[in-house]
């Protein structure tokens, strides 16, 4: 099948837009290399938060939610991609090689889903329950692949041991000083192009409202949305068949997926980590719902309508995150 080259800006201008996708403590732990006509993923490996993500498990699954991304602004535009992934097996930071397609035509929906991705946020407060989720719970089964992710929703009557794992996850670092020293450079006070801003913390006024979240450190907020005394979102978890690389790969995918579907139906997002980052909390999310191997929960409810999204987290520069070859 003959690629098309394509042009040097569309490549930078997909690859920023691309670049809002979500990764841990907004570490952007990705780099891309435009090889000719050939635009290849990896994995910077500096920007692994080497304590919280030692296996750098999570790090791939940035890559995979930046691969869509990337795959959705491209089709948006009017290119097919063709991913090539872990093209390498000696060079394992190689994650994918993409070469592109001109398209006759673009589908509404794709321009939706990449509209979402500059409208996308993390919202950490509490939040209403999702509307119409009868409709969009299909939408999203048939959108993701079930052969490599599997998502499920959470019982409601199961968010009391959710909540208590919650709480266990946090206890146990709370005397891990390590964790508790990169959490607090990657939320320090200064506005960087990388980490949380302060701005987009819960307070702990806040924090109460959220039984299922990271415990991070408390900001100079008041009570923000305190016309929502309890956190009604539906919490949805992606599980795949094994733990390989592929497999946090495909549930990044499967994540970018969710988050920009939720998205286009007018919907806010967290997604929710610390619980799969130990051993004990994947273990007890795989007997709740009965999974292989839990990668990510997702909370989606309905923000207030007087609150607005929320100002977007920085991104570091285009320099940064590509690079041409040729």
């Amino acid at each position: 099948m003959n690629r098309d080259s394509v042009d040097t800006e569309l490549i930078k201008q997909a690859v920023t837009v691309a670049s809002r996708a979500p990764s841990l403590h907004n570490s952007q732990p990705w780099l891309w290399i435009a090889d000719g006509p050939e635009l290849q993923l990896h994995l910077d490996r500096s920007r692994v938060i080497r304590h919280t993500d030692r296996g750098a498990r999570e790090a791939l699954i940035s890559c995979g939610a930046v691969l869509d991304h990337l795959r959705i602004a491209m089709a948006a535009a009017g290119w097919q991609s063709f991913v090539d992934r872990f093209p390498n097996p000696n060079q394992p930071t190689h994650l994918a090689s993409l070469d592109f397609r001109r398209t006759d035509s673009v589908a509404p929906a794709t321009r939706d889903r990449a509209s979402a991705i500059l409208r996308r946020r993390t919202d950490r407060l509490p939040l209403l329950a999702p509307t119409d989720w009868a409709l969009l719970e299909p939408v999203l089964r048939e959108l993701v692949d079930g052969d490599a992710v599997r998502l499920d929703v959470i019982d409601d009557e199961l968010r009391p041991e959710l909540a208590a794992a919650s709480r266990l996850s946090e206890a146990i670092r709370r005397n891990d000083a390590e964790y508790s020293a990169e959490l607090d450079w990657w939320t320090g006070p200064f506005e960087l192009d990388e980490g949380i801003p302060r701005r987009v913390l819960v307070s702990s006024a806040e924090a109460d409202h959220v039984e299922v979240n990271r415990a991070f450190p408390v900001s100079g907020h008041g009570d923000r949305r305190s016309a929502v005394p309890r956190d009604h979102a539906t919490i949805l978890m992606l599980s795949t068949p094994g733990d390989t690389r592929s497999d946090a790969l495909a549930a990044g995918e499967a994540l970018s997926t969710v988050l920009l579907e939720c998205t286009v139906a007018g919907l806010a997002t967290c997604t929710v980590t610390h619980l799969t980052e130990l051993d004990s909390g994947r273990a007890l999310l795989s007997s709740l719902a009965g999974t292989s191997d839990p990668q990510v929960l997702i909370r989606v409810g309905a923000a207030p309508a007087l609150h607005g999204a929320g100002a977007a987290t920085p991104r570091r520069q285009l320099t940064d995150i590509l690079r041409f070859r040729r």
